[in-house]
């Protein structure tokens, strides 16, 4: 064989060598991503009902480190005629605690991918150019994968907690939240904790250059509606065209909104949310943030952060269009055209208010609305001492000075359902990302392969700080 040969041959070899390969990984960080890879290859999201063999695959991890089948309780719903199921898992303390329980929180389901629109496979973890790429990889199977592969690591080193610690996976958050709301209502009447953390949100923000910036708690969060806008029309043929067309006309009100940009609110959490990330945050949409937490009237620093997707959602309530049906054949005119609002509603304003406004945005009573969800509007959650303690602890421990600031955020997620029982419920991912690397619900959804290490001690710092005496190894 020639030189150029084995240089070739080499090259080749490196090329589809395994990830893990390039990387000497612990038995903890290999045992947590083939878990990772594993979770990422099944499609939880609505129509494929594979939700039930994540949780099998899951309990069988866990019932493997140790747990009994007591300890691992797995819940069947009905979520918009699939089947689905809950995964809760209990970390329980020895004997009587007088410490209320930790519930954690997380969710298995995903929002579709379709193959064909992704540079790689969507349902197959990618490890490329220094990302995990796949479905999930952050919302919310990182998650996922941290407190189970956390959970696995502590009972494998013989720990106890001091006050029970229970896992609560939904499995439909992106859809109908019937597992959330049956989980929560079972919480609240069984379980009781002293508080609740989310891995759904939140987590430390980096600069451009990779340095950290701050670490985002997420307490509190919009309140989620989604409105069906419904033309319907006697239609016809054709070939020969009415002036009331549905599907214009469905335009016309579409268009409508687009151009509408809802009033401009801030509360304490928001504004000290700009003025403490505005510190860190280089540049232009540093001013800005820094400005509205000064002045929430400040029209250039309004015009900043309502041109960034990060930031527009903090400034008040979104209605955008995600969803167009019409029409019944190429060849006859539209007798219904169907459009799909959803809202993300500031909190303090009623669902009710917010459709009462995009009809006066419409103006055509020939256009029906109809609310499409059961509206959840929830109250702000404390960063409690002990909580900020914890993360302050797994930060140090990873060598990171950043400041801890609370957020709103303009998604939704299982903890406002915590929320509405008067439970303090925060968010605290063990991720760190950039803005731009943000992909969630996108195309080629990704998480850095460092963030992903560099996180797995996240939970463990937190957990054992929280529930144990802070002997962290």
């Amino acid at each position: 064989m020639t030189i150029r040969s084995i240089l070739l041959f080499t090259a080749a070899m490196l090329a589809i060598a395994s990830p893990a390969m390039a990387r000497d990984l612990s038995d903890h960080e290999q045992m947590t991503r083939n878990i990772y890879e594993k979770v990422i290859s099944f499609r939880t999201a609505k129509g494929h009902e594979q939700v039930p063999a994540m949780v099998s695959y899951l309990a069988d991890q866990l019932r493997a480190a140790g747990f009994a089948d007591d300890d691992i309780q797995i819940t069947d719903y009905d979520s918009e005629g699939e089947h689905t199921q809950g995964l809760m898992v209990f970390y329980r303390a020895e004997g009587e605690s007088a410490q209320k329980p930790i519930v954690l929180l997380g969710h298995m389901d995903v929002v579709d991918a379709l193959p064909e629109d992704w540079e790689r496979p969507p349902f197959t973890l990618t490890e490329e150019d220094g990302y995990f790429f796949g479905r999930g990889t952050i919302d919310n199977k990182y998650g996922i994968t941290n407190l189970v592969a956390t959970f696995i690591r502590l009972k494998k080193e013989g720990w106890t907690p001091r006050r029970d610690l229970v896992i609560v996976f939904s499995g439909d958050e992106e859809t109908g939240m019937i597992s959330t709301r049956a989980q929560a209502e079972y919480v609240a009447n069984n379980i009781d904790p002293e508080f609740v953390l989310n891995s759904d949100a939140g987590g430390g923000v980096l600069a451009p250059d990779g340095s950290p910036l701050f670490f985002s708690v997420q307490g509190a969060e919009k309140t989620y509606a989604t409105f069906e806008l419904t033309v319907t029309n006697q239609g016809g043929h054709s070939s020969r065209p009415r002036d009331d067309n549905a599907i214009y006309e469905l335009a016309d009100a579409l268009k409508k909104i687009e151009a509408h940009k809802f009033p401009v609110q801030a509360t304490e959490l928001t504004r000290a949310y700009f003025g403490a990330a505005g510190q860190v945050t280089p540049g232009a949409l540093g001013e800005a943030m820094i400005a509205f937490a000064e002045n929430p009237k400040n029209k250039k620093a309004i015009r900043v952060l309502r041109s960034n997707p990060e930031t527009v959602g903090t400034t008040g309530t979104t209605c955008i269009a995600t969803m167009l049906r019409a029409g019944h054949a190429e060849n006859a005119l539209p007798q219904s055209a169907t459009a799909t609002i959803n809202c993300r509603i500031f909190p303090g304003v009623a669902a009710a208010d917010t459709e009462a406004t995009l009809k006066d945005i419409v103006d055509n009573e020939n256009i029906r609305f109809e609310l499409m969800t059961d509206v959840t509007e929830s109250p702000e959650s404390a960063l409690r001492p002990e909580v900020l303690s914890a993360i302050t602890s797994a930060l140090s421990a990873r060598g990171i000075s950043a400041p801890v600031i609370p957020y709103m955020e303009s998604g939704g997620t299982d903890g406002m359902h915590y929320r509405t029982k008067g439970y303090d419920t925060v968010a605290i991912s063990g991720a760190w990302s950039k803005p731009d690397d943000m992909f969630a619900h996108g195309l080629n959804e990704r998480l850095s392969v460092d963030a992903f290490y560099d996180g797995l001690d996240h939970w463990y710092v937190i957990l054992k700080e929280l529930a144990g005496d802070g002997d962290v190894e």
